[in-house]
């Protein structure tokens, strides 16, 4: 083999090596943060009560074991998320909103959300044996009142943004038009990139709203297991979406 063709082999063995350290790194990136397990773990608790609803009429035995893997996800998350109603808070101090009607909105959102991981430490105590059991179902009630209460405002407050984005991005356009503007370009870009992630935050807190709406008011809808299934999947893969490192 000749000094040119040894070259060009390890170039390409190189360039291989590269690509896939870049996969893991951003791997293990995601997974080092907290939203990042959170979200591998949901992913392993709904696709388990998926199962478990199929299962379960045909295969008790495999039904059981998949069902006692959903509960373990679930306890599990709630051990991630200790202290995680401090970054509402922190939100609201560091960066309440650009606008009278944008902090209102943080404000009612915020404060949703820290209920709901507040009063989620409790339930998680009370099931896990340390609290009284009994304090499950009003602990439980608490924290998916304020988790709903909290994610109606923030779908709110990113369908605001979101129109926004779509009137200056078609003023943009209309400027490109006629001028060829890369500043223009670029800042149509941006606006469809953080339209796409705004997508991804509403599509999420739909499918989390129904799960809070199946345990505040049960219905046959909210409560059927491909409802919580499919709601748990979508809420989790917009997250790994949001989160995977760029």
């Amino acid at each position: 083999m000749d000094t040119q063709t040894m070259s060009t082999n390890q170039t390409s063995s190189s360039m291989t090596s590269n690509k896939m350290n870049d996969t893991v790194d951003k791997l293990v990136i995601f997974l080092a943060k907290r939203d990042g397990i959170d979200k591998l773990v949901k992913t392993f608790q709904y696709v388990s009560k998926l199962v478990n609803w199929q299962a379960e009429a045909t295969h008790p035995d495999l039904a059981s074991r998949f069902k006692q893997w959903e509960v373990a996800s679930g306890l599990s998350r709630k051990a991630f998320r200790t202290g995680r109603f401090l970054t509402g808070f922190n939100a609201l101090r560091r960066n309440p909103g650009s606008t009278p009607t944008f902090k209102f909105l943080a404000v009612l959102a915020n404060a949703g959300e820290m209920v709901y991981f507040f009063f989620d430490h409790f339930l998680w105590l009370s099931r896990i044996g340390t609290l009284d059991a009994k304090l499950a179902k009003r602990m439980s009630f608490i924290s998916a009142f304020g988790e709903a209460f909290g994610y109606v405002f923030f779908i709110v407050s990113d369908s605001i943004i979101m129109k926004q984005g779509v009137e200056e991005e078609r003023k943009l356009i209309a400027l490109e038009k006629q001028e060829d503007s890369k500043d223009a370009k670029e800042k149509i870009r941006k606006i469809r990139g953080d339209r796409v992630m705004r997508l991804m935050a509403v599509a999420a807190n739909v499918a989390d709203l129904v799960i809070a709406l199946a345990e505040i008011e049960p219905n046959p809808l909210c409560n059927h297991p491909l409802s919580l299934g499919v709601s748990g999947l979508v809420s989790a893969w917009a997250g790994w979406y949001r989160n995977w490192p760029s």
